[in-house]
């Protein structure tokens, strides 16, 4: 029986949306079933919302109070112990996923697939390279199958299904070179999460300082968007990197993606590529952004955001 393990990203309390398109993609494979574990120090909320997902078996519930933080040296070796069940091991190819599945990977000695766009068959996959521009086709060797899964490249599963949910006990030990000191996020509150988030405002070099960005910060509130930034503007200090969205950044398939004071750089290019509608404002006609672009307008970004909170 060939079975496909999907890795649940959550924060203790709500799964997050790349998990459900994580699932989307194992679908595609066409193997007997899917599980998704969740490691968790009380993960039984986060366990009832995977077992809704669409095409999900059974959700492998692994509580352990060493669970309470998503660090990878912790997080490896239940995975390992786990994937002796299963012919493929999946995660999201966010931050989470990006920090995890390469560790697993060494330890197991197994090669690791990353950035998986298309199901070719159980063994073949597509995956993109040179920033997106091209399209490689990789073959994977007999035995253990692990990969990271591009989510902008797969909608969500639906959430109608009927997983059963399966309590597990994974012997731990503690690493003595990583422990856990703490979690700093930036800005964020109640704003959705960047990776997931239906619509996206983010800002550019053109925003012109880290004052300015108030402005983006405040139109995202408004249309209850995540928040976005290019690489000029974070290397400039406008704003943290963890908002970076493109090739060394974030990879994002909203809905709605408005970029203020983006040129457009190839690198911010190939992580918006799968976005639905994308909105661009900036002062150079000539901006590379608006070649991509659905709606583009040349203009002060600060006038046209005044205007567009008016009209909201």
């Amino acid at each position: 029986m060939s079975k496909v393990l999907v890795i649940a990203e959550h924060d203790g309390s709500q799964l997050n949306g790349s998990t459900a398109r994580a699932v989307a993609c194992a679908s595609q494979l066409g193997l007997d079933a899917i599980d998704v574990v969740v490691l968790a120090a009380d993960g039984s909320a986060v366990a009832e919302q995977a077992a809704k997902l669409t095409g999900v078996a059974t959700v492998v519930l692994v509580q352990n109070p060493v669970n309470e933080n998503a660090v990878a040296a912790l997080l490896a070796p239940q995975i390992e112990t786990l994937a002796s069940e299963y012919s493929h091991v999946l995660a999201p190819s966010t931050t989470f996923g990006k920090d995890l599945m390469p560790r697993v990977a060494a330890h197991l000695g197994v090669p690791q697939i990353s950035d998986i766009m298309r199901v070719e068959s159980a063994t073949v996959f597509d995956r993109p390279v040179y920033a997106g521009n091209a399209v490689i086709t990789v073959e994977a060797p007999e035995g253990l199958i692990l990969g990271t899964v591009r989510t902008a490249s797969y909608p969500a599963v639906a959430q109608d299904g009927t997983g059963t949910i399966e309590k597990r006990e994974v012997s731990v030990t503690l690493p003595t070179h990583t422990r856990y000191e703490g979690l700093k996020t930036s800005g964020g509150g109640d704003r959705p999460d960047l990776q997931a988030a239906a619509k996206v405002v983010s800002g550019g070099r053109g925003v012109g300082s880290e004052e300015n960005f108030s402005v983006i910060y405040g139109l995202a509130d408004k249309i209850g968007a995540g928040v976005g930034a290019s690489r000029a503007a974070v290397d400039a200090g406008f704003i943290p990197n963890d908002h970076q969205v493109g090739q060394t950044g974030k990879i994002i398939a909203p809905e709605l993606y408005m970029a203020f004071g983006i040129s457009g750089a190839i690198q911010h290019l190939a992580g918006i590529k799968d976005a639905g509608t994308i909105v661009a404002v900036n002062k150079d006609a000539d901006a590379p952004i608006f070649e991509v672009a659905d709606y583009g307008l040349v203009g002060d970004l600060f006038e046209v955001i005044e205007e567009l909170e008016k009209a909201l």
